[in-house]
């Protein structure tokens, strides 16, 4: 029923550190007849396979799971494992470069220890403030517990961190990353590393710009800007009770290179500091220009880039009472909109005539979603059973075990997803592999002729 066209031109970024360069783009024709259920990833196979080994990227699970896969995929930060051809315009060249602010180390594979580095100054283990009979009992209704949300699904695959524009801006910012797994555990009462891991926070927290593009382009739909919001109310509720830290490697480098060289030194040899021993500061691999530009420099010449303290300013220029007040306002205006209910809405699929009778089809879906002030694109697939005219099934495609990519499989007459070899039925009930549930059914309606779902 499909009328996009079945051959696409790919061009994707090839970088090799024997010939150095800035990197270029190598343009592939491929026929990929069934865009609803080929992801990016595939075609990635398929263009090493068959057209050019020499492509390098780098994957693992394939369900959405490992993180292992992210790059920009037609300007925007995805996991090609879960981005089908089908959610890109089909008049449109399909484009595929590395992540932003990553050194790269050839063609789609990128230098993630800088990631990991800061992940590691969030502090991002949980130390017990005291013992607990085991196993503790975190209620699904706890305010805590729905604070935090699905903030715990992060898989640490860099797309939030290639996403923001700010990243590129203060060397010594966390990222969002770092900053939403700090949340989780600050939410966390049984915390015992709460002000130490707020201290080494909020010298990032105040760097976000609140431009939500961790949150558009998270593939687990975690939004790193609430996080942050989170963060910021917290430490405007503790600020008196922070203790400075030692200035960070990239903030002497702004001031004094010679003296920044001695403290990233002292820094990697004492706990004291920051523990990431003055990576940010320290060159980075070949990094070609166009993918991803220098971060790790900090502009001298302009004092509003220069990464200054927040902490310094907040505690010269605001006292205790406008403290309180910008606590309540910005707890009031940018955190409490994002943790109301996402609003639902329904979403056309397709002309139902166009849909085979008989069939179990997978469609394309796409719609904004929108929650307080904040909207975002949705590309996503409709699994549709259609039996006789006018009796429609829907199913969403997501497994409920791991969320990965669900599809029909005609051979063995069943759902199929690849997280440990989930399948359901024709009715979407398990039959086989670990998804706790069946898949979710989606409530749906003929309007005019076209087929709609209620979707969030």
């Amino acid at each position: 029923m499909t009328s996009q066209p079945t051959t696409r031109t790919v061009r994707v970024f090839r970088y090799d550190p024997a010939k150095g360069g800035d990197g270029h783009f190598d343009t592939y024709t491929l026929d990929i007849p069934a865009p609803e259920t080929t992801t990016i990833l595939d075609v990635l196979l398929r263009l090493q396979r068959e057209q050019d080994p020499s492509i390098s990227f780098r994957f693992a699970c394939r369900v959405n799971m490992c993180g292992s896969c992210g790059m920009v995929i037609n300007g925007r930060e995805a996991l090609a494992c879960k981005t089908n051809v089908a959610h890109l315009p089909p008049a449109q060249d399909i484009t595929i470069r590395p992540l932003n602010h990553f050194p790269v180390i050839k063609d789609l594979v990128v230098d993630m220890e800088p990631f990991f580095a800061k992940y590691e100054d969030a502090l991002p283990f949980f130390e017990p403030a005291k013992a607990h009979d085991e196993p503790y009992v975190i209620k699904p209704d706890d305010k805590a517990r729905v604070d935090i949300g699905m903030a715990t699904d992060c898989i640490a695959c860099g797309c939030c961190v290639s996403s923001c524009t700010m990243v590129n801006h203060h060397a010594g910012y966390a990222g969002p990353a770092a900053l939403n797994r700090a949340f989780t555990l600050l939410a966390d009462e049984r915390d015992g590393l709460f002000e130490a891991r707020l201290t080494r926070a909020l010298d990032s927290c105040y760097a976000c710009r609140t431009e939500f593009n961790c949150t558009e382009v998270c593939p687990k739909q975690i939004s790193g800007t609430r996080a942050i919001k989170y963060i910021q109310r917290l430490a405007l509720k503790h600020l008196k009770s922070l203790k400075p830290l030692p200035a960070h490697p990239a903030e002497d480098k702004a001031k004094d290179p010679a003296k920044a060289g001695v403290k990233a030194a002292a820094a990697g040899a004492s706990s004291t500091g920051c523990s990431c021993g003055g990576h940010h500061a320290a060159p980075a691999a070949p990094t070609p220009t166009a993918a991803s530009p220098d971060a790790t420099a900090c502009p001298p010449s302009d004092p509003g880039t220069v990464c200054a303290s927040r902490r310094s300013f907040l505690t010269a220029a605001v006292g205790a009472g406008t403290v309180a007040v910008l606590g309540g306002i910005l707890g009031t205006a940018a955190l409490a909109p994002t943790m109301g209910r996402t609003p639902a809405q329904w979403v056309p699929v397709a002309p139902l005539k166009d849909i085979p009778v008989g069939d179990i089809s997978t469609l394309p879906l796409g719609y904004t979603r929108r929650q307080a002030f904040h909207s975002e694109q949705v590309q996503t697939s409709v699994l549709v059973r259609h039996d006789a005219p006018g009796q429609v099934l829907c199913f969403g495609n997501s497994c409920p075990h791991l969320g990965c990519a669900v599809s029909w499989d005609p051979l063995s007459s069943r759902f199929k997803c690849a997280c440990h070899g989930g399948a359901f039925d024709r009715d979407g009930n398990v039959i086989a592999g670990p998804p706790p549930k069946g898949l979710n059914r989606l409530p749906w309606k003929i309007e005019d002729g076209i087929l709609k779902v209620e979707v969030v």
